[in-house]
């Protein structure tokens, strides 16, 4: 199935489009999408279609900052009906659970992950598309709108620690700097935002204890749970593990607290196992550090836990096909390789 969005992912792409003197209507018959539609905010649409349409506009205006542009212009209400709950819940850290927990209700495109250790809180923000596709718009859309959010309960005068994004940076930084303040960071190893764990405390200054009960009643009866499941936390645990060279199945069991044959058992459930894991986290991992031009092979190669660069060399070549120079360079001139 390929992910959908809600109509709200482009809400005031008309009107900014317009602004930056492009013709919103040719780019979204293009890409198979209706104009008229977009008056519906809760009309589900194809998530490939709308990454598609945000590069197009990025490109058609000269513009590698659209899809920051267009955070700008986000509204809280433009998440839908768990806005409504969002405004009740008691803290900062209680609000992006929610978002997090229930985020396929307006974005099935959208995987976000909040961890906290050491006086930080990170929340990394992806987007599974399914497929080889330049998503660069949509990525800073979706961290720019959750930089948007925040504010709402944190302050306009609030700034995280970092806001990373695995790309390179704009030929004109001034929107980042406006948006995001100076803490912006670009060729880094995730998409996402760094804050103190303390903001995460926060009391939310519009929530009404008396109105909680029935926004949290009114919500469960619509809502769309999306758990973490047993196969999410591992693959979290291999991507914390791979760096380290002691990627294996018994300390991903010994972390979770059970035996490996637990988690054989539960990975087989869903129809993996540990090595296919192994390797489709090293996968999407790899996309990320060979295409940041400053990460050295030598470098990547130890970051996704291989003894040695010869065997991260041959292990590229089996999964993309060419060498992970000549990726790299087919990448900083055409975008992304398709598989």
């Amino acid at each position: 199935m390929k992910p959908l969005v809600r109509n709200a992912a482009l809400s005031n792409y008309i009107e900014l489009s317009q602004s930056l003197g492009i013709d919103p209507r040719t780019l979204m018959k293009r890409v198979g999408l209706d104009p008229v539609g977009l008056a519906v905010q809760d009309r589900w649409i194809s998530g490939l279609a709308v990454t598609e349409l945000l590069e197009l506009s990025a490109a058609a205006a000269g513009r590698d900052d659209f899809g920051l542009l267009l955070a700008e212009r986000r509204r809280f209400s433009n998440l839908g009906p768990i806005s409504l709950v969002l405004r009740e819940e008691p803290d900062v850290r209680s609000v992006i659970r929610l978002l997090v927990r229930h985020e396929r209700m307006y974005n099935e495109m959208l995987h976000s992950r909040l961890t906290e250790a050491n006086g930080l809180a990170t929340v990394k923000v992806s987007l599974e598309l399914g497929e080889a596709r330049m998503a660069r718009q949509a990525v800073e859309l979706a961290v720019g709108a959750f930089h948007g959010f925040l504010r709402v309960f944190l302050g306009a005068r609030w700034r995280p620690v970092s806001v990373c994004f695995t790309h390179g940076p704009p030929r004109d930084i001034a929107a980042h700097r406006r948006h995001f303040g100076p803490v912006v960071e670009f060729d880094q190893e995730f998409n996402g935002l760094v804050l103190y764990a303390s903001d995460l405390d926060t009391p939310n200054s519009m929530s009404d204890p008396l109105l909680r009960g029935y926004a949290r009643q009114y919500f469960e009866s619509i809502a769309v749970v999306s758990e973490t499941t047993e196969l999410d936390r591992v693959r979290e645990l291999i991507e914390v593990l791979l760096p380290t060279g002691r990627c294996s199945i018994e300390q991903v069991a010994g972390s979770l607290g059970v035996d490996r044959r637990t988690v054989h058992r539960h990975l087989a459930a869903s129809g993996e196992t540990f090595s296919s894991l192994v390797n489709a986290t090293r996968t999407q991992l790899a996309e990320q550090l060979v295409a940041n031009p400053r990460r050295s092979l030598t470098e990547i190669s130890g970051l996704l836990g291989f003894s040695a660069p010869s065997a991260f060399s041959r292990w590229f070549r089996d999964q993309f096909g060419t060498s992970a120079r000549e990726w790299r360079t087919h990448r900083a001139d055409t975008g992304p390789v398709p598989k």
